[in-house]
């Protein structure tokens, strides 16, 4: 993002946060979340850091994965989101999950044994510095698993497209990138950070679910004394 998508972003989810914090716990939309954390094959005890957090929708799946003993790290950049999910956070007493204010572009993390990032590539101009940076963070085993959406090819899904193509136009918050063609910038997004993934990493993985519409990718990071 630029500087001046960064303020647009403030603004446009600092108003509805509460808003997204519905949709996104919608049974189907939660159970795409739940898939997106298990493709880390996260182990008791590891570090996940998940980028673009939001209102921390995703820290039930991640810390029953890492348990106690590990520790869920949410990085954003909307203090309003972030308020969501502190309060997230206080309501489950989770002593070892944090909400942080930070770019996903540049996370204020060292390293993590994992990374998540679920509905955050479509919205950067350039995904994939931001993809190589995450993969950077994580040892040598762990997994940067994406999520994204974008138009399926299955023509019982047509009605779905359709609904994909307003959900964006209506959540995009005012990029230009995405005033035109607003679903084709989000999958140009995709195929960019997806590239960047699977360049960095072995092992791959990849699901389409969510009648198409969905798209996962996930990769281990290489040892390179291997």
């Amino acid at each position: 993002m630029s500087d001046d998508s960064i303020d647009l972003t403030h603004t446009f989810y600092g108003r509805c946060a509460q808003l997204y914090d519905l949709v996104a716990n919608v049974p189907g939309v939660r159970s795409w979340r739940a898939r997106a954390a298990s493709a880390l094959d996260l182990s008791s005890g590891d570090t996940v850091v998940e980028m673009g957090c939001g209102t921390g929708a995703n820290f039930p799946h991640l810390r029953e994965l890492v348990g106690p003993e590990g520790r869920v790290v949410g990085v954003d950049v909307v203090p309003a989101m972030l308020g969501q999910a502190r309060r997230r956070v206080d309501r489950a007493g989770w002593e070892n999950v944090y909400a942080v204010r930070g770019d996903a572009r540049r996370p204020p993390v060292a390293e993590a044994d994992a990374v998540l990032s679920t509905f955050l590539v479509g919205m950067l101009d350039t995904p994939a510095p931001a993809v190589r940076e995450w993969i950077t963070l994580v040892r040598p085993g762990g997994r940067v698993t994406i999520l994204n959406a974008g138009r399926s090819d299955r023509l019982v899904a047509l009605p779905v497209n359709l609904l994909l193509r307003a959900f964006v136009r209506l959540t995009a918050p005012g990029h230009r990138g995405t005033a035109r063609a607003p679903v084709r910038s989000l999958e140009a997004r995709w195929d960019e950070a997806r590239k960047a993934l699977l360049e960095g990493t072995v092992d791959h993985h990849e699901e389409r679910f969510g009648l198409g519409i969905i798209r996962l990718a996930s990769g281990r990071v290489p040892d390179p004394t291997v």
